[in-house]
């Protein structure tokens, strides 16, 4: 039996490297980029092209506005969205985006994960994603020999829009352990330690996560590759603050890492959000950001 084929609505950095591993697993794979992005993968000229052309259609798109327009726009995706379509939404979007769009797959009788990943370029490029999927069971079923090919492993977080929520959660952590080592790095600076020993001895202790240490790394060589970058962040410490506040969460650790990511966002929105250890550098160095 022939491998369904996949369709890629959004085809940046973390589609292009879920897009090759399931070419090599055998799927027939096409994309449509709006921003840009291409590789060998047959592109197609609008959403509702791989909505046509694709048995499984893989959203992968930086935020709500665009997945709408994905959806509605012209072409948009939803009028080829018929029963027996399976969508699986990787884009990390608010919990209403999430519940909108379930919404949708019930009116228009197809089937829909929320299914964000946790991991970068890096993970995406060997499989190592983590899947978190929200929906019911047998469409988890139905999904996992795609999910197994992108990712190491699948948490299946609850009914539908609770991946989109499990996602905010990951992410928020993430956003805030690197403010706190940005911080860190800011005193032992201030403080007149050796930069190298600052940084190498944050690489090497326990309570640094090895994704942080990667993040280290790159505050270290002063070069910032985005693996993730400041503006998605940004975007997504956004999208947890204003959540919290609607389910009255208190997150004040987290609002202070959604203002510094924020500034960093200003000067270094394209590199990955460790510039924020960079730019904590310059501020304790007294000198411009760059």
């Amino acid at each position: 039996m022939s491998s369904p084929k996949i369709g890629f609505i959004g085809y940046g950095a973390m589609a292009q490297r879920m897009g090759a591993n399931l070419r090599k697993a055998g799927y027939p794979v096409v994309a449509y980029a709006p921003s840009g992005g291409k590789d060998e993968t047959e592109m197609l000229p609008s959403p509702r092209a791989i909505a046509e052309a694709a048995e499984i259609i893989i959203f992968c798109v930086p935020n709500d506005a665009a997945e709408n327009e994905s959806l509605h726009g012209e072409n948009g995706a939803l009028a080829a969205l018929t029963p027996g379509k399976l969508v699986l939404d990787t884009s990390t979007v608010s919990p209403d985006q999430a519940d909108a769009f379930a919404s949708l797959a019930v009116e228009h009788g197809f089937s829909l994960l929320d299914a964000p990943m946790s991991g970068s370029t890096p993970e995406a490029e060997t499989g190592d994603l983590v899947m978190l999927v929200g929906g019911d069971e047998a469409t988890v079923k139905r999904a996992q020999p795609v999910l197994d090919v992108i990712g190491k492993l699948t948490i299946h977080a609850g009914p539908a829009g609770s991946a989109a929520r499990l996602k905010l959660v990951v992410n928020g952590v993430m956003g805030a352990t690197l403010n706190v080592i940005a911080e860190g790095v800011s005193y032992g600076l201030a403080a007149g330690l050796d930069r190298d020993v600052v940084f190498d001895t944050l690489q090497q202790v326990a309570v640094v996560s090895p994704h942080h240490k990667r993040k280290l790394k790159m505050g270290q060589n002063r070069e910032f590759p985005s693996q993730f970058p400041t503006r998605l962040m940004s975007k997504d410490m956004g999208l947890l603050l204003d959540a919290g506040r609607k389910v009255g969460a208190f997150m004040p650790s987290m609002a202070v890492a959604d203002q510094a990511l924020a500034l960093s966002n200003r000067l270094h929105a394209n590199e990955d959000y460790s510039a924020l250890i960079g730019a904590m550098e310059h501020s304790v160095a007294n000198l411009p950001h760059k």
